[in-house]
């Protein structure tokens, strides 16, 4: 093994022995004082040195990685279908580690701040601190995983530890009634798509003869089962990074901790789908099938997330169906043939995102409320948060030069060559639906990010009795570090090298195709002209009366945008009502007819044998009689056979 795929072996090993290393610590009984307190301490350590060391190998691997390295060894052989324990290294699997580990540092040293109080106790330390820290380590560890696996059963080890991972750091604050049950909506709503996605990989797994997925993207798989395989794949991608339908667990898991939200949607497990296909895009590739129902599924999704992001008056929602639009942006441009451009997004996405939520985490630890409503004019008394917020918002909007702007410009410049002049695998049509599709999201996008600013921090404030301030220093760090990517990564696009490094690979490891993911010309001026427009007509509402939310403009499409065109009613009908139906008609025929057959039987044969014995007991005299009765007359008629001899 050389030293290159050693740091990638090593990469995901460092945060699961910490994770592991965390579980092993109890948590400390409420008002527990120098044993809670050294749990807390070992905990936090812990997880600090987890995320650190994940982030000081990813650099490492970026910088030593110059080509594509792999090394595997023999797990399990089922008759000549082989699983392999080992990784599969490229420079965009070095550059994602990066992101993942930096944004999971940074969500572990701001945690040390946010989760010193409880989020309803203003004296008590959350005792529950030493398994969250623990499990944000494996979450960590099972992304890695994801990225660096080069066998396709591996990288579904990743997969569903993070669907575990997520289910426990949703619910962890059990005192929130909607915890366990958003938990338990994201679990199970993932899990329906992660069917799909275990089948497709052993469709590819069985055609290939081994799991290795150099070997799987280099196998001749037949068009049906590739096809066949591919639309599975896409079924877990829906469900894992909240694409429509299966997109209805996002926004409920904001119930978790800010912090948790951060990590969920920036940089781990909504980004995991789009990785998985960029992972194993020459199979999408040579599927225009898959390809026109991912570019469907990406429009539906962007507008949809776009436009019920409007409606919320809640802060961490609004942030949550923005991450879905945004994620429909990353697969739009896998859907139209450009990886480098959904990277590329996924990357600024992941700083920007993570520092909108932390941010956010800030102004509810400041003023006790995710609720817009009872926000304003935070300005300035939380100096720091709201530039912090300002740029991750432009980010968001696109608003040059900021990281979105060009990352954003990059998927529409994608998506308009495909529709323009057909390149790119998938149908023509489908660069129109993606891009026209992207040009409302940049409107929409802006309105809701200029709604957020103004209803949040200006205007004046409505919760008079509050004293917010900006977070502690272990807390304000980690948001203004960062700021830095959020506004200048996009800047790295004008790097060839980076470009470079994004691109897919052949199945011989070298990189395939020229994309730059920096596009300057005309066709910027109508994003532009678009962003000037959501936000002017957001901030004109708003400027008429400052008071009021801009949000009224939508009349009465404002409670349809709010419950999301009320899909989650649909899913209830659909789907949930007639499982539940059908678990209570099971229920009620195990209990009446299996239960029912089983008990009646032992009833009957107790009620037979209770019968009989009374029947015995009631003869015993009639018995007794005849057998005396028979007595006599064998001794009468020995006697007289006696007698008469």
């Amino acid at each position: 093994m050389s030293t290159t795929t050693l740091l990638g072996a090593l990469l995901p090993a460092v945060p699961l022995a910490a994770g592991l290393l965390g579980l092993l610590l109890p948590p400390s009984p409420r008002g527990a004082g120098t044993g809670g307190d050294r749990a807390r301490r070992v905990a936090v350590a812990l997880g600090v040195a987890g995320a650190a060391g994940a982030l000081a190998l990813a650099v490492a691997l970026l910088v030593t990685l110059d080509r594509p390295a792999a090394a595997s060894t023999t797990w399990v052989d089922l008759g000549g279908l082989t699983v392999t324990l080992g990784v599969r290294l490229d420079p965009a699997a070095a550059v994602v580690a990066v992101a993942v580990a930096a944004v999971a540092l940074a969500v572990q040293v701001y945690s040390i701040g946010y989760l010193r109080r409880g989020p309803h106790d203003d004296v008590d330390t959350d005792h529950r601190y030493p398994p969250y820290a623990a499990q944000i380590s494996l979450f960590t560890a099972a992304m890695l995983l994801v990225v660096v696996a080069g066998d396709l059963i591996l990288l579904l080890v990743g997969w569903e530890v993070m669907g575990i991972c997520s289910y426990l750091l949703i619910a962890h604050d059990r005192r929130l009634p909607e915890a366990p049950a958003a938990a338990m909506k994201a679990f199970l709503v993932t899990r329906v798509g992660d069917v799909g996605f275990l089948l497709g990989i052993a469709l590819l797994g069985v055609s290939a003869g081994t799991f290795r997925i150099g070997d799987v993207l280099a196998h001749d798989h037949a068009t049906g089962t590739l096809t066949a395989a591919c639309l599975l794949l896409l079924a877990g991608v829906a469900g894992k990074s909240a694409q429509f339908p299966l997109h209805t667990w996002l926004p409920d898991a904001m119930a978790g901790p800010t912090p948790i939200s951060a990590l969920i949607h920036a940089a781990t497990m909504v980004a995991a789908g789009v990785y998985a296909v960029t992972r194993l895009y020459p199979l999408f590739e040579a599927t225009p099938v898959a390809l026109a129902v991912l570019g469907v599924m990406a429009s539906v999704t962007l507008l949809l997330g776009a436009f019920a992001a409007t409606a919320q008056d809640d802060l961490k929602r609004v942030l949550a169906w923005s991450t879905v639009s945004q994620i429909g942006y990353m697969t739009g441009a896998l859907a139209v043939g450009s990886t480098p451009a959904a990277l590329f997004h996924l990357l600024t996405h992941a700083a920007f995102k993570a520092l909108l939520f932390l941010a956010a985490g800030a102004v509810i630890h400041a003023v006790g409320t995710t609720l817009m409503s009872r926000m304003g004019g935070l300005r300035r008394s939380m100096p720091v948060t709201f530039w912090c917020t300002v740029v991750g918002l432009g980010a968001l909007a696109g608003v040059p030069p900021l990281s979105g702007f060009w990352s954003k410009d990059g998927v529409l410049a994608a998506a308009g060559e495909a529709a323009l002049r057909g390149a790119g695998p998938a149908p023509s049509w489908v660069g129109w639906l993606v891009w026209l599709a992207g040009l409302v999201g940049v409107a929409v996008t802006a309105w809701y990010a200029t709604r957020l600013l103004l209803r949040t921090f200006f205007g004046r404030t409505r919760i008079p009795l509050a004293h917010p301030h900006d977070p502690p220093a272990v807390m304000r760090w980690p948001v203004l570090l960062l700021a830095v990517p959020a506004a200048l990564l996009g800047l790295a696009g004008f790097a060839r090298a980076l470009a470079r490094r994004l691109l897919p690979t052949s199945t011989a490891g070298e990189p395939t195709g020229e994309q730059a993911l920096i596009h300057v010309g005309p066709e910027l001026l109508l994003p532009l002209a678009l962003l000037a427009v959501g936000a002017g007509l957001a901030w004109a509402r708003w400027r008429r009366d400052p008071a009021a939310d801009p949000a009224t403009a939508l009349g009465p499409l404002r409670p349809v945008l709010a419950a999301a065109f009320r899909l989650d009613d649909v899913q209830r009908a659909l789907v949930v009502r007639p499982t539940r139906a059908l678990a209570r008609a099971a229920r009620t025929a195990d209990e009446v007819v299996v239960d029912g057959a089983v008990e009646g039987s032992g009833r009957a044969a107790r009620g037979l044998g209770g019968g009989l014995a009374a029947l015995h007991r009631a003869a015993l005299p009639r018995a007794a009689a005849g057998v005396l009765a028979g007595a006599l007359l064998i001794g009468l008629a020995a006697a007289l056979v006696g007698g008469a001899a």
